[in-house]
Order: structure tokens, then C-alpha cells, then sequence
């Protein structure tokens, strides 16, 4: 297992949070610390967005998944939404085999994904 690494950077309207490692059910916990960690600092006005930058996440489990979703549902209500970046395959086979998919808004970069965030605004 690679362990998790957590980088953030803010922009007007939007958090950027680069992720490294695998997100299971091992670790699973440690990334909804630090996601509710970046967003309570980050989070100055309703309707902010976050990017997560997944370039460096070989791997996603249904743990991992969950708390994306969870965070997804936490941002939305307060008028925001979630954009994932730069999923490697096996990540974009488990939100496809699950469905996820088509609730989670994903991108094939983070500049991509910033500017969907911004102009979503």
C-alpha cells in the first residue's frame, strides 16, 4: 500500500488538493480527516469548489469512493460542487463499475477541472 499525501492550493472560488497513494478501507479515515481539514479552512463563502487532483492515486477502494461521495454531498449543500482530475485506470473502472460515475463530475486534467469549477460558479 502507498501511503496517502495531501497538497493544497486555493484559488478564488476554488481548492485544489492534489492526492497521492491509495485510497482503501486502510486509509480510508485519514482522507476524510484531512479533506474536512482543508474545507473547513479552505470553505471562506458558500458555493466553493473543490478539484481533487488523482493523478498520483493508483488505486481507489469502495472506502475510498465513500467519502468522495461523502464530500461531494457536503459541498453541494452549501452550493458548491466536487471535480476530480486525472483518474488512472483503475480508479476510473471502480466509479464506473459502480455507478459513480455519473454523479461524480470528473475531468481529464486539473486546469480542465478548474475552469468547470470557476465558470460553475
Amino acid at each position: 500500500m502507498i501511503p496517502l499525501t495531501f497538497a493544497c492550493q486555493h484559488v478564488p472560488g476554488v481548492s485544489v488538493i492534489s492526492i497521492a497513494g491509495d485510497l482503501d478501507a486502510a486509509n480510508a479515515d485519514q482522507l476524510d480527516d484531512q479533506l474536512d481539514a482543508f474545507l473547513g479552512r479552505a470553505r471562506r463563502q458558500p458555493g466553493d469548489h473543490v478539484v481533487l487532483d488523482l493523478s498520483e492515486v493508483p488505486r481507489l477502494g469502495r472506502s475510498g469512493l465513500r467519502v468522495l461521495l461523502n464530500i461531494r454531498a457536503l459541498l453541494r449543500r452549501h452550493g458548491g460542487d466536487l471535480h476530480l482530475s486525472c483518474l488512472q485506470q483503475a480508479p476510473a473502472r471502480l466509479l464506473n463499475d459502480t455507478g459513480a460515475r455519473r454523479v461524480l463530475t470528473v475531468h481529464h486534467n486539473v486546469e480542465q477541472a478548474i475552469l468547470a469549477a470557476l465558470q460553475a460558479r
